[in-house]
């Protein structure tokens, strides 16, 4: 039975959904509308760097696909469709869009960048009214856009490949689907769960009141949007007949362009950030004022340094590491431990539950899988050394960041480090240098080389990960004799360390090994052009066709749509010494001036990016 009188206004119309997915299908079928499917035809190419939202671009390509459809069937059918309804769902995490994975590896990645985080999910709607005049089509467009937050657990190896291996998340926006076997991958969703499974239903009967029983003027200012208008509101107004006019022609927005949807649902003005469930909208005769979204996404930024502070005391008075044999604690008891009070311990507690660090039952606080993962000291994977480091010394140097600018040199508040401050900073850096050499072993298929030359040490760590990562790869570390020191330090007690070789020698004026793919490491930033010219004429002329150049590290991305990517690369070189701040593209053009080509390029993200290039001329 159809969901009367919303849902009826469109029961003697020919309605037309322009999407294939048969979990919209079922949805609105379950809902009593009766329509038709004609998959659209809308390549789905639009740019998403033009759009100032993830949720603009939603509703873009749902209105393409609509509109696409409409003219489709306008132009074959005899009869025109009264109603077209386009759809479209993204995910969006860390500013990053993500749609359906195009293969395995894809799904992957993009299911590792939702593991332990919360994402939102955004369905763009469009709702084309048809009619003809002398033949011609004319089409009023009605948008709007719903999203949900949804939180992923921690996601193990196994879990993230057994689910990839059951093939659920190839036809998947973000590469899960929430209603089957990706439900078990949720920790929480926060809005309307229809909303993941592809279809935001209970928006849609709110536009749809909207269209076909708009307020009456002297109620304006008490109507609110935020439920389904019951059936009682509607009876004074009486009700249209099959042949009705269709929709308020002033609900009805013109479709706009890429970055302003222009639907009933506008784009507010803070960038990516929706308008606040429950405030005021601008109505068809200007009544009601538009109340500013309200600047959430601002107010985490503002307060980012007191969450920084609050794990830095937490890992300071080891927490984590008091947690780490996994039987629940109660306050009381964790104060006694790390000899704090126990209303202050309690606090903190509750914050790293907020940050998803702690769990809390009736028992007390344990680790998450996060926490234990990378906080615990003694971890083969913690990031402790690295927090401590940045406790201690990153947080003296932001703290004086307005001096480093005005002078254009990082200050040194606390004066020469001491040794152990040297060492922590050498263990956070290799930490960092160690993730970073994960993402990036695996970032290219490097199965065509059987030999690497790191020129620069970069301690180690990119060298044990490549070996790691390609069991055929022999790997040669040259860097000069106090670098190398360092690398050995760092050496890792398991792993193929019998293919990595450490040979002392300056890279810019020594032989160089042979080697079919050699790596920079990073392009320094105080070396003029000429020499970083220099350098790469050297490396040019010892590989041969076929070989490869790997440019690592690169901290900047041109492309306007990485902008809100990249922000931990982009941080550092602020206390960094000044100097050139190379891109991905100025890496592609040294490539190719020095006879490299079959670009590949892995972009900046959580950590710098990275171009590969094969010799393709002498």
């Amino acid at each position: 039975m159809a969901l009367c009188p919303v849902i009826g206004k469109l029961l003697h119309k020919r309605v037309v959904l322009a999407s294939a997915s048969p979990r919209r299908q079922e949805i609105l079928s379950n809902a009593g509308l009766r329509f038709e499917v004609v998959p659209s035809k809308f390549k789905e190419t639009l740019s998403k760097a033009s759009f100032p939202s993830p949720y603009a671009y939603a509703i873009e390509t749902a209105k393409q696909k609509a509109l696409e459809v409409a003219h489709r069937l306008h132009q074959k059918d005899l009869r025109t469709p009264d109603v077209v309804i386009g759809a479209d769902t993204i995910v969006a995490v860390d500013g990053l869009v993500l749609e359906k994975p195009v293969d395995k590896q894809d799904a992957y990645h993009m299911l590792s960048r939702l593991s332990g985080k919360e994402h939102s999910v955004f369905t763009g709607v469009a709702i084309v009214h048809c009619t003809t005049a002398d033949h011609l089509l004319e089409t009023q467009v009605s948008e709007f856009y719903e999203e949900t937050r949804v939180t992923f657990s921690e996601l193990s190896e196994d879990l993230l490949w057994e689910y990839i291996h059951s093939g659920e998340p190839m036809d998947k926006a973000g590469g899960y689907g929430i209603q089957s076997l990706g439900g078990m991958l949720v920790e929480s969703v926060r809005g309307d769960f229809l909303n993941v499974v592809g279809f935001p239903l209970n928006r849609f009967c709110k536009q749809l009141a909207e269209l076909y029983y708009p307020p009456r003027g002297q109620d304006v200012r008490r109507v609110k949007h935020d439920s389904i208008p019951p059936v009682d509101s509607f009876e004074a107004l009486g009700d249209l007949d099959a042949g009705d006019p269709g929709p308020v022609q002033s609900h009805v927005h013109p479709g706009a362009g890429p970055g302003s949807p222009g639907g009933l649902r506008g784009v507010s003005e803070a960038e990516g950030d929706p308008p606040a469930r429950g405030s005021s909208e601008a109505s068809c005769n200007g009544a009601v004022a538009a109340q500013p979204p309200f600047p959430a996404g601002l107010l985490d930024l503002i307060d980012g340094f007191k969450v920084s502070k609050a794990l830095f005391t937490a890992c300071r008075l080891k927490v984590f590491d008091l947690l780490s044999d996994g039987a629940p604690r109660g306050a009381a008891d964790v104060a006694r431990a790390v000899d704090a009070s126990v209303c202050g311990t309690r606090r903190l507690l509750e914050v790293c539950v907020a940050l998803g660090l702690l769990r809390k039952t009736e028992q007390g606080y344990s680790n998450t899988e996060l926490a234990g993962r990378h906080l615990v000291s003694s971890g083969g994977h913690s990031l402790h050394g690295l927090i401590l480091h940045s406790d201690q010394r990153s947080w003296d140097l932001f703290s004086h960041l307005e001096r480093t600018l005005r002078e254009g040199q990082p200050g040194d508040p606390e004066g020469a480090p001491c040794r152990e401050t040297q060492l922590q900073a050498l263990k956070a850096a290799h930490t960092l240098s160690t993730l970073t050499a994960r993402r990036l072993a695996s970032a290219f298929n490097l199965s065509r080389f059987s030999s690497a030359c790191l020129l620069g040490g970069c301690r180690g760590a990119l060298a044990w990960e490549l070996a790691r990562e390609c069991p055929r790869l022999e790997v040669t570390v040259l860097d000069i004799p106090d670098e190398l020191q360092q690398v050995s330090c760092f050496q890792p007690q398991d792993g193929p360390q019998a293919r990595v070789s450490l040979v002392p020698g300056d890279p810019s004026r020594d032989a160089l090994p042979a080697a079919d793919l050699y790596i920079l490491p990073r392009l320094p930033p105080d070396w003029p052009d000429d020499k970083v010219h220099q350098l790469l004429r050297r490396v040019a002329g010892c590989c041969r066709p076929g070989g490869g150049l790997l440019l690592a590290e690169v901290a900047l991305d041109e492309d306007p749509g990485a902008a809100r990517r990249g922000l931990r690369p982009k941080l550092d070189l602020l206390v960094q010494t000044p100097g050139r701040d190379w891109t991905l593209g100025e890496g592609r053009r040294l490539l190719e001036q020095h006879g490299f080509g079959d670009m590949q390029v892995a972009p900046a993200g959580d950590f710098p990016g990275a171009v590969l290039g094969i010799r393709v001329r002498p």
